[in-house]
């Protein structure tokens, strides 16, 4: 067993996966392909056998990967969205917040982990993520006095899908945001009048107002 470096044991084991995670993370999105416990060891630092005691199998492996990273997505947009100073910024900021994560390279390590994870833990894992996005998004419309606020939130999100692929294929994202503002704007406007924007968009993510 490896040398304990945290206070307890518990805080040693959890040290120690995310640790195991941050390495397959890294290991997928270099090669594309479930990274072998043997380049997960080495890259982590660790014994290989000391990986299955975290993960019994590769697709244990993927499954907890799946768990890791689609619900860090839908955190990281929530949070953009609740440093918006309003409903009008809250959408804005739905839409940068997942443009800057594809242009950080997740939306890429996501479809990578679901073309090579176990196909039941990715989809359900999909649904979930996609749930949980389009949840805070649909609240803000509805708050906004959006009519048909399911199909309003699924054609917003629509835009995002192309604006992530322009991305992915080389666009800068400045370039994207800014003919995704076009669009996305003055449909806000409609239900919050006179709320102007500033000439540069919602602050990037994470970044407040």
């Amino acid at each position: 067993m490896p040398r304990i470096s945290a206070p307890t044991v518990a805080l040693h084991r959890s040290a120690q996966q995310r640790a195991l995670l941050d390495a397959a993370r890294s290991l997928l999105a270099e090669t594309g392909r479930p990274p072998t416990f043997a380049a997960l060891a080495e890259r982590a630092g660790l014994a290989r056998p000391s990986v299955y005691q975290y993960f019994r199998s590769a697709e244990d492996l993927l499954r907890a990967m799946v768990e890791d990273v689609f619900p860090r997505w839908s955190a990281t947009v929530t949070r953009a969205m609740d440093d918006a100073p309003d409903g009008r910024g809250r959408i804005l900021a739905y839409v940068r917040a997942n443009l800057e994560l594809v242009a950080e390279g997740e939306h890429a390590l996501a479809t990578a982990l679901a073309s090579v994870g176990p196909a039941g833990a990715v989809a359900e894992g999909s649904r979930a993520m996609h749930d949980e996005l389009l949840q805070p998004l649909a609240d803000t419309l509805g708050t906004l006095g959006v009519s048909d606020v399911t199909r309003s939130a699924e054609l917003i999100n629509a835009v995002v899908n192309s604006g992530s692929r322009m991305i992915e294929s080389g666009t800068p994202l400045e370039d994207v945001w800014a003919s995704v503002q076009e669009l996305v704007t003055p449909f806000v406007d409609r239900f919050a009048p006179g709320l102007a924007a500033p000439a540069d968009g919602p602050p990037a993510a994470g970044q407040r107002a």
